[in-house]
């Protein structure tokens, strides 16, 4: 490690790269951390994790911060034996679970404080992702940084709304009460970084955060793995997304809505959604409904190469959601040089762009206008090659996994210059021991 090189510990209460947008950043951003030279060490719990290795990455490192895994499958909202239990905060856990609420943003957080007042004077700055708990307010040892993708009020108040009853909404109340938390801890926060405009104002708006306080540093796709290849043949009709189906700000029911009409003038439209299969509510029921089970597939736990071909392979890429706070999704696809069709939901036209220019964009929750700009595209070669090359040059002049870890870094250092003396390291000695060699696995 150099002079300028930083010793950073990122916190990650969810670390699975392959089943939502927080894994997916520390695993590139931690990545292009260490390729700047920095000292990254990852810090997480379950699901780990999943650390890229090579050359030039030497100084990436995972730490394992276990909890009671509550939700693993498959047996999810298990309660532990006996033996087990640890502590506290392990009787906190269990007991939050079994009254309705999610307890892991407050007891990563606890035990995310413990672990690094333990080893005060290991890093130069902490960057929490999204935890938002209790825990991480006060001295913790070393400047904090913390990343909020977009307030998850949003995601709370659009899944009450979509509640068939007062029961339902009610579990939706219990369940997001950890917000409340994330509220008042992000009030207090001494600096904020954010995906995107739109997430700035939403966290100005939703959790009351001063705008002073909060920067915008775009995160992107992996332009190398996800790029053209002329080589993987284009399947007719195919239209592609990444969605998780019971979530309703995914807007995945509108998408095959539209599909069921697509398919009366283009019979050779189909649908491959990356996530799992729900076996029964809104999306399972349009399935049923339009009689698509032979033209909607799901796809789960497939290799980044696979994900890649999925997507090359498509004619049309979607983003139909009613809300992103950024839209990794859209980039991705973009970087591969297939078109997309995208609503204008959140920060998506961010990323996405403009109308006709780099992108289709459809108003949200609208299954109608998902079905023109879909059949528009798929009757229309020239128009998605243009589109494609049109996007994937958007992708790379601004958003890139590079950039990011270059602002995120020049964040770090304001932090650190502005950070109280008593939680600035205590020692300015360049690190030169090897990382950790923990590696976790989905």
């Amino acid at each position: 490690m150099t002079a300028e090189s930083l010793r950073i510990a990122l916190l990650t209460y969810k670390g699975n790269p392959f089943c939502g947008g927080q894994g997916v950043y520390v695993r590139h951003l931690s990545r292009e951390l260490a390729r700047l030279g920095h000292r990254v060490e990852v810090i997480g719990s379950q699901p780990y994790p999943v650390l890229d290795e090579g050359e030039g990455l030497e100084g990436l490192s995972l730490t394992e911060l276990p909890s009671l895994d509550l939700y693993r499958s498959p047996d999810p909202f298990r309660t532990p034996k006996r033996d087990e239990y640890r502590d506290w905060v392990d009787a906190l856990e269990v007991g939050t679970m079994w009254t309705g609420g999610f307890p892991e943003p407050l007891t990563f957080s606890l035990r995310a404080r413990r672990h690094l007042r333990a080893r005060r004077g290991e890093f130069d700055v902490v960057h929490d992702n999204q935890t938002l708990g209790y825990g991480l307010l006060g001295d913790i040892g070393a400047p904090l940084v913390t990343t909020v993708h977009h307030p998850i009020t949003v995601d709370r108040q659009l899944e009450i709304d979509a509640a068939e009853n007062w029961r339902g909404r009610m579990s939706k109340r219990r369940w997001y009460a950890f917000t409340r938390m994330q509220k008042r801890v992000a009030r207090r926060l001494p600096s904020v970084v954010t995906v995107s405009g739109t997430s700035r104002d939403e966290i100005v708006e939703h959790l009351g955060v001063r705008p002073g306080r909060i920067n915008v540093v775009h995160i992107g796709a992996d332009t190398d793995l996800f790029s053209p290849n002329p080589a993987v043949p284009e399947v007719p009709g195919r239209i592609v997304t990444t969605s998780s189906a019971d979530v309703p700000l995914k807007g995945l029911v509108y998408l095959v809505e539209a599909l069921a009409k697509v398919r009366a003038e283009q019979p050779d439209a189909h649908l491959v959604v990356v996530g799992k299969r729900p076996e029964e509510g809104p999306v399972a029921q349009a399935v049923a409904r339009y009689g698509l089970e032979g033209a909607v597939e799901f796809v789960k736990g497939i290799s980044d190469a696979e994900l890649v071909d999925l997507v090359r392979s498509a004619q049309v890429a979607c983003v139909p959601s009613l809300y992103e706070g950024f839209s990794l999704p859209a980039a991705e696809a973009m970087a591969t040089g297939t078109p997309l069709v995208a609503t204008t939901g959140g920060a998506i036209p961010e990323v996405a762009g403009r109308d006709g220019e780099t992108c289709l964009a459809v108003p949200t929750g609208d299954a109608g206008a998902l079905a023109g700009a879909l059949g528009r595209l798929l009757g229309d070669r020239e128009l998605r090659a243009r589109l494609g090359a049109d996007g994937r040059a958007r992708v790379l002049e601004r958003f890139t996994w590079a950039r990011a870890a270059q602002g995120t870094a020049e964040l770090y250092r304001e932090a650190m210059g502005a950070a109280p003396r008593s939680t600035r390291p205590t020692s300015n000695t360049v690190v030169t021991e090897n990382p950790q060699e923990s590696r976790a696995t989905c």
